[in-house]
């Protein structure tokens, strides 16, 4: 059900002072559903109090109304009111996802991220992984076995296994941004795992990280990730040298 706010416990608004006004009430607002202040179905003030509260004309609100609908993030209807929309994971990512394709160095910038982030995630899966967790790690590798056996690069288990050591963390910020980082990178990854080899190398590399998950070995699991996601990081953005011997190779 949707849900209204009294006038009293509505945000707090900066008034606008910019010259392109609606681009500044656009951004107030974008902020404020950014931090959780306002959440999926709350309903904002009438168009005169948000008038009131930016110390706009009402003009420059509806021109921001229209914008903030016009992006996804508000549902306007007609004698009811202006409604934060639900947005969801893939809507944010698909137009993020087309600039990074189109600009290498930003794909190299996320691989360095994620080279940043994920060796200490898989470090803290190793700590506080159940029994029940490193089974779904288990039975992700094996699905992701048998795809590449069945002549398939297994992109699939291959995002699945990162999301689940990411979940076995049980910090909810965490599962997000890997998952944000899966999604983005996507292509890219469907990409390099089309080339030949790349796969078994992807299988390899997990299992390694599964083993010492397992064994409930932070340093061991952080290093074999640091390993998988450096080597990957070679391959994508055309910079692969020459392996250290052990060292895996594969996608993420």
């Amino acid at each position: 059900m949707p849900r209204s706010r009294s006038r009293a416990d509505w945000p707090k608004v900066a008034p606008v002072k910019s010259t392109r006004i609606y681009e500044d009430i656009v951004r107030q607002i974008r902020r404020l559903i950014a931090d959780g202040r306002l959440k999926s179905g709350d309903r904002l003030p009438p168009e005169r109090d948000l008038a009131e509260r930016f110390r706009v004309s009402r003009t420059s609100v509806r021109e921001a109304m229209r914008a903030l609908e016009s992006r996804g993030l508000l549902a306007i209807r007609p004698g009811e009111g202006a409604f934060v929309r639900s947005v969801s994971i893939e809507a944010l990512v698909e137009p993020l996802a087309l600039v990074i394709l189109a600009q290498r160095e930003a794909v190299s910038d996320l691989y360095e991220a994620r080279r940043l982030l994920e060796p200490p995630i898989a470090a803290l899966a190793a700590r506080r992984a159940t029994p029940d967790e490193v089974g779904d790690l288990r039975r992700i590798v094996e699905e992701q076995g048998a795809e590449i056996a069945a002549g398939r690069t297994g992109i699939g288990p291959d995002a699945a296994f990162h999301a689940a050591i990411a979940q076995s963390t049980r910090n909810g910020t965490i599962t997000r941004i890997v998952r944000t980082l899966m999604e983005l990178l996507a292509q890219s990854r469907e990409e390099t795992l089309s080339v030949p080899g790349r796969p078994q190398l992807s299988l390899e590399d997990h299992r390694r990280i599964l083993a010492a998950i397992e064994a409930g070995d932070a340093g061991r699991a952080q290093d074999a990730m640091l390993r998988h996601l450096a080597a990957v990081q070679r391959l994508v953005v055309g910079r692969e040298e020459s392996r250290p011997s052990g060292e895996g190779t594969g996608t993420g």
